[in-house]
């Protein structure tokens, strides 16, 4: 296939895009690997071109020119929905299993079930869990409103999936699963907008696919894989409205005599562009993930700054002289406004039934012990909720009591120390050398492709650093903020598996890297990058190299995830066949 890595004909428009000479101090860098964009039109560089496979592909395979073409439109929505059907059947296989309410299910499948059916989460009696597993409708949902740490739109999607399928550990599983198979889908689409290749974003739905930390959270009825779902949306939203806004750039840029797309300083300062409705959907879906767990505000500020700093890029790429003024007069307050307001006003309405009910926790905390002050000239539910959410805060700073499974986020990275959610050893195994048989679902990532990915992350920051590539700083910006702001907080009682949130970005990162492995193919753009020469048989040996140590690393990270399949779905093993999974002490 040709042009299947991320670097194949895609412009380095982070910093460098308005001439095709390097600047003197990217000639500086060249002892430390950075090398200069090679030279690509205009028109390319605002709107890279999708990759596809070269004649001798097809040629290889026996395919007719007139097929390639149908099969080439047809994968690049046949391959993802491939991908997300593969992942749809491992998440729902057996979903129910264990039935059980496994570790902090305890709260949000019962809030969820409350929601649902009053629109205000109650306060459940102790030693519940065991007849809700019995005889779910024998359970009486409490009136009394429940005191509850977090914004209710993980606990309302939890509780849909309730109202189709039962209060049952199915019915709360169902939607956290649907949303994990169709965040697959999603990061296949954004992997392919972002490298240009139908391949690259396949693998990186694969990835993600096969990460056990994915798989586990979407099998558990947790807030932190919808958090991941709708910060995902917001990327890949905003990902849209970048190609969007440059094709609006470049159709606005003159055309010299030969056709040839021009960049012009005026055009690219002055033009404004206008309605954006995918820039909106992601204030969307940013108030979603904020109005899910209050993370995803460190989120919206990232991806708020990563979506200006984008704009930058695309008119200096036009031909702007002053790029950042033009973004502060033009694009900068749009940008807020179609973020920042919304998204607050979604998280408002998120809490619609906490206001309309008029029973939830501190509901009427304005109209009795708030009552005077400087603030009564607005709603007792306003007054109400901002009380409700300064408690909430206090909390979740005071939260340092300790936790058998608490780590500090220094270790994700590596997995030092993973969340056992359920546990339970049987007596009686004939196949184990104790006679004991252990049955564990572990909220872990697959150990090959995060170990993978701390090689992957060190590429992605040389790239963003050195070659200026603003695929790199996309997939950096989603980690680092999905990561980072736990470091603040390193006293909470935290853990390993709030680090899903980042996990697709990890795995943009580890396809990013494998497509360095692969290398362009002979006659692709990047030739002149590495050196090579069309047809240059070192060029097709470095090729061949490449693509087998990419296999190899692939195959290996699937296989590690077949390998940890029962700690992932809480199958029977040996007591000794699960030690033997227990690869690192702090596993245990």
């Amino acid at each position: 296939m040709t042009s299947t890595a991320p670097e194949a004909r895609q412009g380095h428009d982070a910093g460098n895009d308005a001439g095709d000479q390097p600047h003197s101090w990217q000639q500086r860098l060249r002892r430390f690997g950075h090398s200069p964009r090679p030279g690509t039109g205009l028109r390319e560089r605002l709107i890279p071109p999708y990759t596809r496979p070269g004649g001798q592909f097809w040629d290889v395979l026996g395919v007719p020119g007139t097929l390639a073409g149908h099969l080439v439109r047809w994968s690049a929505w046949g391959g993802p929905l491939l991908v997300a059907l593969v992942a749809g059947v491992l998440r729902f296989w057996n979903l129910g299993s264990p039935k059980a309410v496994i570790f902090d299910e305890t709260y949000y499948a019962k809030d969820a079930w409350a929601l649902v059916n009053q629109g205000y989460e109650g306060a459940w009696p102790k030693d519940v869990d065991k007849l809700i597993l019995k005889d779910p409708s024998s359970v009486d949902i409490p009136v009394d409103p429940g005191y509850v740490v977090h914004p209710p739109v993980g606990k309302w999607i939890i509780g849909f999936g309730e109202q189709i399928f039962g209060f049952t550990p199915f019915g709360w599983r169902f939607m956290v699963a649907l949303l994990g198979t169709v965040s697959v889908l999603m990061l296949c689409r954004i992997g392919r907008r972002l490298f240009r290749s139908t391949f690259l974003g396949c693998l990186a739905g694969t990835l993600l696919a096969v990460d056990g930390l994915h798989f586990v959270m979407s099998r558990t009825a947790l807030l932190d894989l919808v958090l991941m779902f709708f910060v995902l949306a917001a990327f890949g939203c905003l990902l849209i409205d970048r190609d969007w806004a440059r094709r609006r750039l470049a159709a606005a840029l003159p055309v010299d005599e030969d056709g040839v797309l021009r960049p012009d300083a005026h055009v690219a300062e002055t033009l404004r562009l206008g309605w954006r409705p995918w820039r909106i959907t992601a204030g969307v879906m940013l108030g979603l993930a904020f109005a899910t767990k209050w993370n995803g505000l460190y989120i919206l500020a990232a991806f708020g700054v990563m979506a200006v700093l984008w704009d930058v890029g695309a008119r200096r790429t036009a031909g702007a002289q002053q790029p950042y003024r033009a973004v502060v007069l033009r694009d900068l307050l749009p940008a807020f406004v179609s973020t920042v307001p919304v998204a607050i006003g979604t998280y408002l309405v998120s809490w619609t039934g906490w206001i309309v009910t008029d029973k939830g926790y501190y509901r009427n905390w304005a109209a009795t012990e708030g009552k005077g002050g400087s603030w009564t000239w607005l709603p007792d539910w306003l007054r109400s909720l901002w009380h409700y959410e300064n408690q909430v805060y206090e909390f979740h700073v005071g939260l340092t009591s300790g936790h058998t499974y608490q780590s500090n986020p220094w270790s994700w990275i590596v997995l030092g120390r993973p969340v056992s959610y359920f546990y339970e050893e049987k007596a009686g195994c004939l196949t184990s050398e104790t006679g004991k048989c252990a049955r564990e679902v572990l909220a872990i990532g697959t150990p090959l492709l995060w170990w993978a990915g701390c090689v992957a992350l060190l590429y992605v920051l040389w790239r963003w650093f050195f070659r200026r590539d603003w695929r790199a700083g996309a997939i950096a910006c989603g980690v680092a903020a999905g990561w980072v702001p736990w470091f603040f907080y390193q006293e909470r009682t935290i853990f390993l598996f709030y680090a899903v949130v980042f996990v697709p970005f990890l795995c943009l990162a580890v396809t990013m890297m494998i497509g360095a492995l692969l290398g362009p193919a002979a006659g692709t753009g990047t030739t002149r990058e590495l050196g090579l020469s069309t047809g240059d048989p070192t060029g097709e040996r470095r090729r061949t190299l490449g693509a087998i140590a990419a296999g190899v690393l692939v195959l290996l990270i699937v296989w590690n995830f077949v390998y940890f399949w029962p700690l992932y779905t809480g199958t029977s093993l040996p007591d000794t066949s699960w030690r033997d999974r227990m690869w690192l002490d702090s596993w245990v």
